[in-house]
């Protein structure tokens, strides 16, 4: 077989062809249909293939992390009671319903103690919770920045563990009396819930 041969060779007429161009004529059509057959059925097969094995590499990593958790089930359990029973702990620290009137009467009295003028001291109506009530209660006080800090000072050495947050708290000085600035906002102490407080709303499907 030469090139000649093959520029003319009569497609119409090729049993006239050699021998050798008819081997070359087999082996390339026979190369053209394996590379189509790969492009065609193979390659979208083998993407498949590696796609399906991405996805089970990344199950058997899940497999495996969920297995190892559920391993360590019965630790995590245990410390999930251990955290349930400090937080009961630490929820009992703070006052009860029956302490929360002589409570906010000592912190009213804690501000007049530190030198601070009470010009708004008004508790609001409490925001149940899950596990505790938030006590919101409107204040206007007049103090010095030292005054403020040693207010906040003596409420954290109550004989009952107190919480208070503020917000929406503006500082404003006091026009002609240098020095002292007046806090206008909202404070908030928290109490824990009795039981039969927090079983009611547990039956009500939670707190506010």
């Amino acid at each position: 077989m030469d090139l000649a041969e093959l520029r003319d060779l009569d497609f119409n007429n090729l049993g006239g062809a050699s021998t050798g161009t008819k081997v070359f004529l087999l082996v390339f059509v026979a190369a053209v249909i394996l590379v189509g057959g790969y492009f065609l059925m193979i390659k979208e097969k083998r993407e498949t293939l590696e796609s399906r094995e991405r996805v089970e590499t990344q199950l058997k990593q899940e497999f495996r992390q969920k297995q190892q958790k559920a391993a360590n089930l019965a630790d995590y359990e245990q410390q999930l009671d251990e955290m349930r029973d400090l937080l009961q702990v630490m929820l009992r620290q703070l006052p009860s319903r029956t302490e929360m009137p002589d409570l906010l009467v000592d912190i009213s009295q804690t501000a007049l103690g530190a030198g601070i003028d009470n010009e708004l001291f008004e508790p609001r109506a409490e925001i149940m919770r899950d596990f505790y009530a938030e006590q919101p209660i409107n204040v206007r006080m007049i103090g010095s920045y030292h005054e403020f800090g040693n207010f906040v000072s003596s409420v954290a050495s109550l004989s009952r563990v107190v919480i208070l947050t503020m917000r929406d708290i503006s500082l404003q000085p006091v026009q002609g009396r240098p020095s002292k600035l007046r806090m206008e906002g909202t404070i908030t102490t928290y109490r824990y819930l009795d039981e039969d407080e927090s079983d009611d709303i547990l039956m009500a499907g939670g707190g506010q």
